[in-house]
């Protein structure tokens, strides 16, 4: 049975970009749907309460839904689709390449591209988050690193109860479930997976498939 689907990760049940996910034998798959799904998607549509100091880089490949706040010195490059709600603050940096749901924060030194966000996740301090998928209600600590590079260049394989995958990508940054977080100052390998609710405490260094447990909540 694959455990690796984006089901064991993610209730996608009201999440507006739910085809993204859509025919993905693995769950790192949605990665490479972002450049097409950019090119169907209707973009330049810029609603909320932005800035006028923050920087929009393309505009005209950049959506931000009602209600969202974009932040004086905030940076965001296109293709972007940011939902409703949202809050961009002072210092963000968005590198294009960004899908969120709604209800998200990504904060002041967050550096963030090629990624996949549900609803309601928040990045709100000092992390690094490149090619990766967070589910809903993630919650990444302070200083949160999700390294995407292999030291050596290689692409990036997931081992799975011993089983290698191969999937193809070069740069895989961490895909985090439902409600799973990470504390101040963790550091993701390329190709980590946390299953729903996994805890990763502070000043850990970790990788690999992990799912929580009832009897192990934290890594």
């Amino acid at each position: 049975m694959n455990r690796l689907t984006s089901s064991h990760f993610f209730d996608l049940s009201a999440y507006q970009h739910e085809l993204l996910f859509k025919d993905c034998e693995y769950v790192w798959e949605a990665l490479t749907s972002i450049p097409l799904f950019m090119e169907g998607t209707s973009l330049g549509v810029i609603e909320g309460n932005i800035s006028q100091d923050a920087y929009l880089i393309n505009p005209e490949l950049i959506s931000i839904g009602e209600g969202s706040v974009v932040e004086p010195g905030a940076y965001i490059k296109g293709p972007c689709v940011i939902g409703r709600d949202c809050t961009v603050r002072h210092g963000a940096y968005i590198r294009g390449g960004l899908i969120t749901g709604n209800g998200c924060v990504i904060g002041h030194a967050t550096e963030i591209k090629n990624s996949i966000l549900l609803d309601d996740v928040h990045a709100a301090h000092f992390a690094y988050v490149g090619d990766s998928i967070l589910g809903n209600r993630v919650n990444i600590g302070a200083g949160t690193r999700c390294a995407n590079l292999r030291l050596d260049k290689q692409p990036v394989a997931i081992f799975d109860d011993s089983v290698r995958i191969e999937t193809g990508l070069r740069k895989f940054g961490v895909i985090m479930g439902d409600d799973a977080q990470t504390g101040c100052n963790a550091v993701t390998n390329p190709g980590t997976l946390f299953g729903k609710g996994m805890v990763c405490y502070p000043c850990k260094s970790v990788g690999g498939v992990l799912f929580a447990t009832p009897e192990a909540k934290g890594e």
